[in-house]
């Protein structure tokens, strides 16, 4: 088996994600990328020797802006007796084999869960050059070391980005889609704790089975990647890696059921059918685009969703332009 390149977490992975208010969530902020979620993907990526991505509820201390000091944010005094502001994002952490800091990603739209703790994302949408790297052996005389073999074009995103923003602005927006054909990302990376609609018994009654009304949905938000009118960046890589399960909210309330269905798809141009005599007519005549799918896990299967995407893809599906609307 190959060595594994990227390892994906969902959001808030360690936390938890169904907090309903700032003092619920309080006792499990984390310093800025230095936290247990910060430490535990820093050893992992060194002993895997991969980029780790993990979600985490951010508290980020800062010096005070002119403005910030007449505000009513949050402030707090550090070790050297400066007061600094306060501010709280739901993050994603992403650190390369050497356990170094590619990103610290804040999520910019937020769900109402989120709303009682945390601010919406400063610090960019979420692009970055990511890195793939090469293993040297370790020997008895040096450790193992990694040198870059090259970088993908890649956004990331927290599960509601991808939704319109507030769910106020229009369904055909599509922000976060939009955003990755403007910026040439190759691959979509995406940290969630999507819900389910569905009841507790239907989830647990088929948990190895996807739930599909969630898998059709995530697709659809990426509808531009699939009818976009030139394809010479090529194919595009969207990495779900979302929570499963059942999570009790404060004192027992308000108890969330996550979709699981974790997957990674492929977004390429449409295969010509038949013998190939149609060149370019047949190729566009029937459907706009391929979804390819190497990997999907259920709807509460509790597992890691394993993937190589240099192998074929285990199912193809032919997207139409009017399946989308």
């Amino acid at each position: 088996m190959r060595e594994l390149d990227l390892l994906v977490l969902p959001e808030l992975a360690f936390t938890g994600y169904n907090f309903s208010s700032l003092e619920h969530i309080k006792p499990y902020l984390e310093p800025t990328g230095s936290g247990p979620s910060a430490n535990w993907a820093r050893s992992t990526a060194r002993r895997l020797g991969c980029v780790v991505c993990v979600g985490y509820p951010e508290l980020h201390a800062s010096a005070l802006s002119p403005l910030e000091q007449t505000s009513s944010l949050e402030k707090a005094e550090n070790e050297d007796g400066q007061i600094e502001a306060r501010k709280r994002f739901n993050s994603l952490l992403i650190v390369d084999p050497s356990g170094d800091i590619l990103l610290n990603y804040q999520k910019r739209f937020l769900y109402y869960t989120d709303e009682p703790w945390a601010l919406e994302g400063e610090n960019g949408k979420g692009d970055l050059q990511l890195p793939v790297f090469a293993k040297e052996p370790s020997s008895n005389s040096r450790p193992c070391e990694f040198s870059v073999g090259k970088h993908i074009p890649t956004t990331v995103g927290i599960c509601m980005d991808i939704n319109p923003y507030k769910f106020i602005a229009p369904y055909s927006a599509y922000e976060f889609a939009t955003h990755v054909l403007d910026s040439g990302a190759k691959l979509v990376i995406l940290s969630m704790a999507w819900l389910s609609l569905l009841d507790p018994e239907e989830l647990a009654g088929e948990p190895n089975t996807p739930d599909m009304d969630t898998f059709r949905y995530w697709i659809k938000r990426f509808w531009p990647l699939i009818t976009r009118d030139t394809w010479d960046g090529g194919e595009i890589i969207v990495v779900f890696a979302n929570r499963t399960g059942r999570e009790a909210g404060n004192e027992g309330k308000d108890t969330a059921r996550y979709a699981g269905s974790s997957c990674v798809i492929g977004i390429r141009r449409a295969a010509a059918e038949g013998n190939g005599a149609g060149g370019e007519e047949e190729r566009h005549g029937y459907y706009d685009a391929d979804i390819v799918l190497w990997e999907r896990l259920g709807r509460a299967e509790e597992d890691v969703c394993l993937v190589d995407t240099d192998l074929p893809p285990k199912m193809r599906l032919k997207v139409f332009r009017g399946s989308g609307e």
